[in-house]
């Protein structure tokens, strides 16, 4: 009886055969197991067409009698690469083709299973030769791309990418979705310290760093977003408004605004208003003690006003401010004015607003619990003020920015 082979080509002889021979074939047998379970070798995959690697019946170096096979070549389409009905063994194979195409590996014929191998990819397959005619290429889940991996005990990782959660310039949820956002900074000291509670508290965010002693936290929203806790918007530093109506002005001894008060039809709002003459500068103030979340910066301000005649001119409105702290004297001059620009609306008793004024400077150097003086003024002097009627000014909104959230 002659000799037969194993699928991997592995000579099993029979006896009273090969006389004189054994040694050697034992030996090139030997050489092929040892291939079998640990050898190396490439293999440059067609271009074109499958690429079917083939046993060496008796001899070494056949391709699929390696534990371990890197596929080369440049491909411009998937391709691929086949092996025997008969195989049954497990390998490691890389994908290391050029053209950043997909090789798959499978039986030769049959329509079982069969792996496919992204491009650098490199994964751990076996070939089960479970049926006759359509046996299956498992994918066994280890890979360089792809798989899970249980790690015990302290472990060191090193050039690994973690997949869930993905921590690198952002973290994936357990679903692949991006949850998080990681940017870099350069020089980077201060950081997020995360923190669980225990029983009864909560759990902690704070701002934590090397070198600083008091360090912002900035949570910033998208656009016209908002900062919530639970479904209610969270109070934040920013653009603060105040509302300063009429009658909370107070006149100047000199020159002074008319104090006024506009029926419009019996029992409908009533204005309570101060009339800016058009001929006369005419002078209107008030007095605040500012919060103390302001920022002690810059204010502006918008008036809101009802023309008194149907003129459709322009009519300028000035601010102007000064703080005084405890021991000033209040015998000090206003800061320098900022003047907005507002035509008449065209009727009677409507009620109109100016735009914002560009930013304005208090004078006196402004300091928590100091007391802020104000003056609002018609520019009556300035030839641009064409308004021919009374400006009734109802009250102004003053814009101040804060650095706190409150006041403590």
């Amino acid at each position: 009886m002659p000799s037969t082979y194993t699928g991997l080509g592995v000579q099993l002889m029979v006896t009273g055969e090969k006389a004189g021979t054994w040694g050697t074939l034992t030996n090139t047998n030997w050489n092929i197991i040892e291939q079998i379970s640990g050898g190396y070798a490439t293999q440059a995959v067609t271009d074109g067409a499958d690429t079917d690697l083939s046993v060496s019946d008796g001899s070494t170096g056949a391709t699929l009698a390696h534990r371990i096979i890197e596929l080369t070549g440049s491909l411009t389409s998937g391709r691929n690469v086949t092996i025997p009905l008969d195989v049954q063994t497990f390998y490691v194979i890389k994908n290391a083709t050029t053209g950043s195409q997909i090789v798959t590996f499978k039986y030769v014929t049959g329509s079982g299973g069969s792996v496919a191998i992204a491009n650098g990819d490199t994964v751990l397959v076996y070939a089960t030769a479970n049926d006759v005619t359509n046996p299956d290429i498992i994918d066994t889940g280890f890979s360089t791309t792809v798989g899970d991996v249980t790690l015990t005990g302290t472990q060191t990782l090193t050039n690994k990418t973690l997949t869930s959660p993905k921590i690198g310039t952002n973290i994936l949820d357990t679903g692949g979705n991006e949850l998080m956002k990681i940017t870099v900074t350069g020089s980077a000291e201060n950081e997020f310290t995360m923190a669980a509670g225990g029983s009864g508290a909560g759990p902690t965010l704070s701002s934590s760093g090397s070198t600083d002693t008091n360090i912002d936290m900035n949570l910033n929203p998208l656009g016209t977003g908002v900062l919530k806790s639970g479904t209610a918007a969270v109070k934040i530093a920013g653009t603060e408004t105040m509302w300063i109506p009429a009658t909370a002005f107070y006149l100047p001894t000199t020159n002074p605004a008319d104090a006024a008060s506009v029926e419009t039809t019996a029992l409908r709002p009533e204005l309570k208003v101060l009339d800016f003459d058009a001929g006369t500068a005419q002078y209107a103030q008030f007095a605040i003690a500012m919060p103390k979340s302001w920022n002690l910066g810059t204010v502006t301000y918008q008036v809101f006003w009802s023309p008194s005649t149907t003129n459709t001119d322009d009519c300028i409105f000035g601010l102007q401010g000064v703080s005084c702290t405890e021991g000033d004297t209040a015998d000090v001059a206003f800061g320098t004015a900022i003047e907005v620009t507002d035509a008449g609306i065209g009727t009677v008793e409507d009620v109109q607003m100016s735009g914002v004024s560009t930013a304005m400077t208090i004078a006196g150097s402004p300091a928590d619990d100091d007391q802020t003086f104000f003056q609002l003024y018609r520019d009556a002097a300035d030839g641009a003020d064409t308004f021919t009627g009374e400006a009734r000014v109802l009250g102004i909104k003053l814009f101040y920015t804060t650095d706190a959230a409150n006041d403590a």
